[in-house]
């Protein structure tokens, strides 16, 4: 470089036009990528801002060094008593570590430790320029970026990016940084809107890229300006309308990375297709049009959308019309899905659930469907008889809206469709509401069904699904993941959870020999979802050790961790978590014992009796609260223990030379176990100091 001043470096990736729903992401990765590698490289910068429109990726480095700080390099070479022979001539030790260093041996130094003394190698080694270290790391950058399924372009060509690339803008200040990146090469000229502006823009220095693009070149190359661009826009008009926006933040991106220079425009639909079901309208608007749909204040879709248009027209009223006909054709479709379905009922199309696989080794459609409404049955009648009936029907129904026109042509509308023919067809609104609610969750975040058959149906299709592929053994490895069964997994531990649903999922699965491996699969996820609600995994160690053993409820164990982690804030829980540890060691060297009943005969000291008494007087007590689940109120009455324990512990020796003394008192301790075990294994907590960060989870 020829200056030493620290400059802003505008680098501009021009492409034909990126996948709009990636182009945020592509942006930020490849923001953070650059970064880290310009950090590991030593240079230095003073911030990063960020530019992505259809035709580009941008960053502008700012105040960026222009070349590497020199730096010491230091070398040890072999101990002084090995450099030398006795004539105190170099060995060859001592010549092969000179040429390793290319440079001579008079140009080595001592160095004197107290350990030792060495031969070692000094010198400064002066920083690259950046026009030298810029070109690697940018391609290495590029090269990194997470795209799904990169591109090839040109005769021959080996290059792979996410959309053949047509242009590259290397601006260091005012200098071009000369070099080839992904085999382009750089240059000081951009590409203005496609449409406006199809001539090059010749940038005279970095810090023009924004202005001059869009005060010659019609695009509004900032991400996040031109999105606010987008929302001011829209607001506008539906405060004109009266009304209110259907709002999507994804649909505001993705049309953000359609456009360089927005325009938003309000077009009518014919008011006839507002007999539609709702998600129907807003679908073809939404996914399929990328228009935001308009309703009133009483919720009422209104026969409007906006579209955002990419030019600035002479005639906008075109380009309405032009808008108005597309999406007439697309809603005239839909019409005539919807009136086609509605002629065959839901219970019509269930044999042709035969003809749609579900996994090759698993039968179709209608198998599993059968399946999923006997184990809709089975979890209905646990969680409330009078449901049972309906969650049968509705697991029986739930897959038949996949064979209609409608689910053919909108996906996203698999089982809202199916509650609208449902209803069509005169079945109970609560079976109907099942099928429509029982793909819930169908990501981190989403709601949950709403009612008991809806959350029967939503267990039984997730948990069929886990225990049928993990029969083949499909169980997901690394990142493959083909059926979802992490998903699956974390939807069972959301809806058992968050709706308060007790449900012995172990008796539902006592006619399955895998049912271990599920039962371990979804336990396994739950470390990660209690990260969330700042409860440690020693603490859902505790619980889920205990309960794997007998019954599988998890919303049991939620109340079980919630009251531990209450638990662990008392000032006698590290000594009494101590106690049950030592307690557990010491059972475990002198398993098995003849016998866990404690004989009063034996009781000789004073410490041993009054732990005894204090355990018989709050036995009772314990397990009136176990079985109306009143986990704190087991914990608060345990701690009661404390004073005795730690007097027992302190004054008795439990490994007495007299055989039955000891064998007494271990059985003292055994039974002591088995009141903690009440809630927990509380000898698998640890000494924590963050438990007082731990979120608050009230399901008092």
């Amino acid at each position: 470089m020829k200056n030493f001043i620290p400059e802003n470096l505008l680098i501009e990736i021009g492409t034909e036009e990126l996948p709009p729903k990636s182009l945020l992401s592509l942006a930020q990765a490849f923001a953070e990528i650059l970064k880290q590698k310009l950090i590991s490289a030593e240079l230095t910068f003073t911030g990063i801002r960020m530019f992505a429109t259809p035709r580009r990726l941008a960053l502008l480095i700012q105040h960026l060094d222009p070349q590497q700080p020199d730096r010491s390099i230091e070398r040890r070479g072999p101990a002084l008593r090995a450099a030398f022979d006795i004539n105190h001539k170099p060995t060859p030790a001592l010549e092969g570590f000179a040429r390793s260093c290319r440079t001579e041996i008079k140009n080595l130094e001592k160095l004197e430790t107290p350990q030792g003394n060495w031969i070692i190698y000094r010198s400064l080694e002066p920083g690259k320029p950046l026009n030298e270290l810029l070109p690697p790391l940018l391609n290495q950058a590029l090269t990194a970026l997470p795209i799904a399924k990169p591109m090839r372009w040109g005769n021959d060509s080996e290059t792979l990016f996410v959309r053949p690339i047509r242009w590259i803008v290397l601006l260091y200040g005012k200098e071009i940084i000369k070099s080839k990146i992904l085999t382009i090469d750089s240059d000081r000229k951009t590409q203005g809107h496609r449409f406006h502006h199809p001539a090059a823009i010749v940038l005279p220095e970095a810090d023009a890229y924004q202005t001059l693009l869009e005060s010659t070149g019609y695009v509004i190359a900032d991400f996040n300006q031109r999105k606010k661009i987008i929302r001011d826009q829209i607001t506008a008009i539906v405060e004109q309308k009266n009304s209110r926006i259907i709002f999507s933040e994804e649909l505001l991106d993705e049309v953000t990375g359609l456009v360089e220079w927005p325009i938003a425009l309000l077009v009518e639909f014919d008011r006839k297709f507002l007999t539609l079901p709702r998600e129907v309208l807003i679908s073809a608007m939404q996914t399929h049009q990328r228009c935001f749909p308009l309703e009133n204040m009483q919720d009422e879709l209104q026969a409007y959308f906006i579209t955002v248009s990419n030019i600035t027209s002479k005639h906008p009223e075109e380009i309405i019309r032009g808008n108005a006909r597309v999406m007439h054709a697309r809603l005239s479709d839909a019409q005539f899905f919807y009136e086609t379905d509605c002629k065959q009922s839901l219970e019509h199309r269930l044999e042709n659930l035969k003809q749609v696989v579900f996994q090759a080794q698993l039968g179709n459609l209608y198998d599993k469907s059968l399946r999923i409404a006997v184990l809709a049955k089975q979890i209905a009648e646990q969680i409330n008889s009078k449901t049972s009936a309906a969650a049968e029907r509705a697991g029986l129904l739930c897959k038949t809206d996949l064979l209609t026109h409608m689910v053919s042509e909108f996906p996203e509308l698999q089982g809202i469709m199916g509650y609208y023919y449902a209803k069509h067809d005169g079945e109970n609104n609560s079976v109907a509401l099942a099928i429509r609610d029982h793909y819930r969750p169908r990501f981190a975040g989403d709601i949950l069904p709403d009612s008991l058959e809806s959350c029967a149906v939503a267990l039984a299709d997730r948990l069929d699904t886990l225990i049928n592929i993990f029969s083949i053994n499909q169980i997901p490895t690394g990142d493959k993941d083909p059926f979802g069964l992490r998903r699956a997994a974390l939807g069972i531990i959301r809806i058992v959870i968050e709706k308060e649903i007790h449900l012995d999922i172990k008796k539902i699965f006592s006619t399955h020999p895998i049912s271990d491996s599920v039962l371990e699969f979804i336990a396994a996820r739950l470390p990660s979802w209690y990260e969330e609600y700042g409860i440690p995994s020693d603490t859902v160690a505790s619980v889920w050790t205990l309960l794997k053993k007998s019954s599988i409820d998890f919303f049991d164990a939620h109340l079980r961790m919630i009251a531990i982690q209450a638990f662990r804030q008392l000032p006698e829980a590290l000594d009494l978590i101590e106690a049950n540890k030592r307690s557990k060691n010491l059972l475990g060297k002198h398993a098995p014992l003849t016998s866990e009943t404690v004989d009063l005969t034996l009781l000789t000291q004073a410490e041993e009796k009054q732990l005894y008494q204090a355990m018989r007087e709050i036995t009772e007590q314990v397990n009136n609260y176990t079985k109306q689940k009143y986990y704190p109120k087991i914990l608060s009455a345990l701690a009661s223990l404390h004073k005795p324990l730690k007097q027992f512990f302190e004054n008795v020796l439990v490994i007495d030379k007299n055989l039955a003394l000891r064998d007494n008192r271990l059985a003292l301790l055994a039974n002591l176990l088995i009141l903690f075990s009440t809630v927990a294994d509380i000898s698998l907590l640890h000494d924590h100091n963050d438990n007082t960060h731990a979120k608050k989870v009230d399901h008092s």
